[in-house]
């Protein structure tokens, strides 16, 4: 859910549930302090992941995700309620069709992730899929109408070699579960795409509104059929769950506020390693060799995409059109 035609914050790993966009633009440049937010915001997302994980593996993955799209519903409202508009702005939509499908796009995502999450442990599935800012560069092209030079495409089939060296197709220790996060970086980076074309016409938080919204109603059609109570005690992971998603997400507006996204998308890779630290504390995750190699080739690769990225933004941002007029 980009704001207007700044930088989309969706295309980092840290950002990828539901990820929450800036307000506008940064009002000043406090990028040390956005930066640290940032980080904060990678710690406390993959706690979520952790708790994701803890749950699916209990219960149905669609069930889990209901009530954590219930809870970020209701968090929207709330949010989108004290801009200015309130919800009669929010609701007002250029793109209705549009934002419907990025909700749903959205939400099947995370039920994708959270299955891998149980299927493949966090290490491998954050691995995997940090190669998201990759397939939007590749995707900008066709979808976009963006003009992706040789050196970025380059950085993308390095990226690419990278996760063929996390999945090993060649061995017979591949698993076929080991696409599932590949695929939700795929859905997530079309998702990142349709928001940056609707945010052409809509402001950040009618985006913001329609994702929670329109995700929380496609989830429950599919997931209420599968509802059971939860035990006790899991109804406290829930809330910590829930919890931890809201604060992540209203620190990731805070960050987006301070400082423009091409300085803190690099922050979100380490997301990564507090994932990789979670799964293998809390859930006996191996940390295998071809998985470390064939990450640090794929986060290489996308900071190099998002370093080119910034800098074919800096003679726009330096252009005499593009600055105030002198006083």
């Amino acid at each position: 859910m980009a704001a207007d035609h700044n930088p989309n914050p969706l295309n980092a790993p840290a950002a990828r549930m539901p990820a929450v966009p800036p307000v506008g633009q940064p009002r000043e440049d406090r990028t040390g302090l956005g930066i640290l937010i940032m980080c904060a915001v990678a710690v406390i997302f993959a706690f979520q992941d952790g708790l994701s994980r803890l749950l699916g593996g209990e219960y149905p993955p669609v069930l889990v995700v209901m009530l954590r799209f219930w809870f970020f519903a209701l968090f929207v409202v709330v949010l989108v309620a004290r801009q200015p508009g309130g919800l009669r702005r929010a609701v007002r939509s250029k793109h209705p069709w549009l934002q419907i499908f990025r909700g749903v796009l959205l939400v099947a995502e995370v039920v994708v992730m959270v299955e891998a999450f149980v299927r493949l442990g966090l290490v491998e599935t954050h691995a995997i899929f940090t190669a998201s800012p990759l397939l939007v560069a590749a995707l900008s092209g066709p979808i976009l109408g963006e003009k992706v030079g040789w050196r970025r495409w380059t950085a993308i089939l390095i990226g690419l070699c990278g996760i063929l060296i996390v999945l090993k197709p060649g061995q017979a220790v591949f698993q076929p579960a080991a696409i599932l996060p590949l695929i939700a970086a795929l859905m997530f980076a079309i998702y990142g795409l349709a928001t940056r074309y609707v945010s052409r016409d809509d402001p950040s938080m009618v985006s913001f509104f329609w994702t929670g919204i329109s995700g929380a109603v496609a989830i429950t059609v599919v997931g209420i059929w599968q509802w059971e109570w939860l035990a006790p005690v899991d109804w406290v992971w829930m809330l910590a769950l829930c919890l931890t998603a809201v604060a992540g997400h209203y620190l990731l507006i805070r960050a987006y506020e301070l400082a423009e996204a091409s300085a803190l998308q690099p922050f979100a890779y380490t997301q990564l390693v507090w994932a990789s630290v979670i799964g293998v504390i809390f859930f006996g995750d191996v940390v295998k060799p071809n998985v470390v190699v064939g990450a640090a080739v794929v986060v290489a690769a996308g900071l190099f995409t998002l370093w080119r990225e910034r800098q074919k933004a800096a003679p726009r941002r330096s252009s005499p059109a593009s600055r105030p007029p002198a006083s």
